[in-house]
């Protein structure tokens, strides 16, 4: 969608102040910590962009409260499974030679969104240093959620994930659904029983870039979806929804999710496997 059709379905104007009001109304206020992911587009027009929508996340948390997004990258991972787009055969080699090693303040998010993307050019903003499935973090606690990110734990309980899951935080999808939501593999991550995959990545070690290999647990957001719509149907005092600019908001507790997402995919794996 261009900007002038983003201005053309805006019917009324829109700021960092009517989107704080907007907060209020969803019940975010001073102090509480929560987890991001937006879709800027489905916002309609917003003087100031994913400036505006930044800038007014910070106010209303303030630094008492901490805000928390995914930094993920992609790009800096195991070539031959790239998909979109898939590179020739041949480029796999030389791309594990070449990939820049990850630097938490200079390697770029990929597919996190506009919003996400002017989070981590704030010089307040810490990054986790995993070199593909970082997060990052701003306020109270965002030196202390983002200290530890094993390479071998992206998403379990010795990640960023596992070192807020006892904390209250709020996961807020602004125009996405549960498929983006990625606090859900800490579910996955849960379970007794999983799949591993092999991973790579560009990395300092030492000083000195090196091409690391490792494993990690194997993740597939396409029923989350589903476990979302079961979880708001089980449990609808967890959840709220309204608007944040133009786009459907919700607002969910996240330990309450994560304990039934992990009960749901145990039941739903089962039942596929009879």
């Amino acid at each position: 969608m261009s900007e002038f059709d983003r201005v053309q379905e805006t019917t009324s104007f829109q700021s960092v102040e009517t989107l704080k009001q907007q907060l209020h109304t969803l019940g975010i206020t001073a102090g509480d910590s929560i987890m991001i992911h937006s879709s800027i587009k489905s916002m309609g027009w917003i003087a100031g962009g994913a400036k505006a929508v930044v800038d007014a996340l910070l106010e209303t948390i303030t630094p008492e409260g901490t805000i928390v997004m995914a930094a993920q990258s992609a790009e800096n991972s195991e070539p031959s499974y790239w998909m979109m787009p898939p590179v020739p055969g041949d480029w796999h080699e030389p791309i594990r030679q070449h990939m820049p090693a990850y630097d938490p303040h200079l390697t770029p998010l990929r597919g996190m969104g506009k919003i996400a993307e002017c989070f981590h050019r704030h010089p307040k903003t810490i990054r986790s240093y995993h070199p593909v499935h970082s997060f990052m973090a701003w306020g109270k606690n965002a030196e202390e959620w983002m200290r530890e990110h094993p390479l071998e734990d992206s998403f379990g309980m010795g990640s960023p994930l596992g070192s807020f899951f006892n904390e209250n935080v709020k996961i807020v999808l602004i125009g996405v659904g549960y498929d983006s939501c990625t606090a859900l593999h800490l579910s996955e991550n849960l379970l007794e029983t999983k799949t591993f995959m092999n991973q790579g990545a560009a990395m300092l070690v030492d000083g000195k870039r090196q091409w690391i290999e490792y494993q990690t647990v194997d993740v597939d957001s396409d029923r989350f979806p589903a476990l979302g719509e079961a979880f708001e149907k089980a449990y609808p005092e967890n959840s709220y929804v309204g608007k944040l600019g133009l786009a459907d908001c919700r607002i969910i507790q996240m330990k309450p999710l994560i304990e039934f997402g992990t009960n749901w995919l145990k039941e739903n794996l089962i039942d596929d496997e009879e």
